[in-house]
């Protein structure tokens, strides 16, 4: 974890939300989380660079879970290997498409679900990619909103979670201000008077 942070959010316990201007695959945390589809299909994006690096260990466990789970509700999350990544795993979040209804409560859920998921194993760093703002079009504002408000529910959840970093990786672009807005907002309003 040596990119530093753009933005954080910092929580009791030591817990911290660290924004970065980062390659996930490159990450030295506990595990990534991958911005996935109902299927698994790692077809492109974030998805297709994961499982290119992790190799046919992942997309094979990947379609295991649909045959045996069938296609997976978004709001949802699993894991699987992370093959060749250095990482304990791979947790696959299935976040909205634009148009779904509620985007950025389905959102959050899919990534608290992820979350959960690495508490549940014991890791203590984890490292997720920005979900539903690419191809499944989500507008800017409130997939920030839903980053932000995963973490803070997670960890209003769970103030003794294990899970003690969370990372989003981003590229350059126009996500990165909008998100670096939304914390700093959460940030002013979380400041004692």
């Amino acid at each position: 974890m040596t990119t530093e942070p753009i933005a954080q959010l910092a929580f009791p316990g030591e817990r911290l939300f660290q924004v970065v201007l980062a390659n996930l695959i490159h990450e030295t945390t506990d595990g990534i989380i991958n911005a996935a589809n109902g299927n698994l299909a790692h077809g492109g994006g974030v998805a297709l660079a994961i499982a290119r690096a992790a190799g046919p260990e992942l997309e094979s466990q990947s379609r295991d879970i649909i045959e045996q789970q069938g296609v997976l509700p978004t709001g949802s999350a699993v894991m699987t290997t992370a093959g060749r990544l250095p990482f304990k795993g791979v947790i696959h979040a299935v976040g909205p498409r634009q148009g779904e209804g509620d985007e950025e409560g389905k959102l959050t859920s899919a990534l608290m679900a992820a979350y959960w998921i690495a508490d549940r194993l014991g890791w203590q760093s984890l490292s997720q990619p920005a979900v539903s703002s690419g191809i499944f079009a989500v507008p800017l504002e409130v997939c920030a909103r839903g980053y932000v408000g995963a973490v803070r529910e997670f960890w209003a959840h769970r103030p003794d979670a294990g899970l003690k970093i969370i990372r989003l990786c981003l590229v350059q672009g126009a996500l990165v201000d909008v998100v670096v807005d939304v914390v700093r907002r959460v940030h002013t309003l979380e400041k004692p008077v």
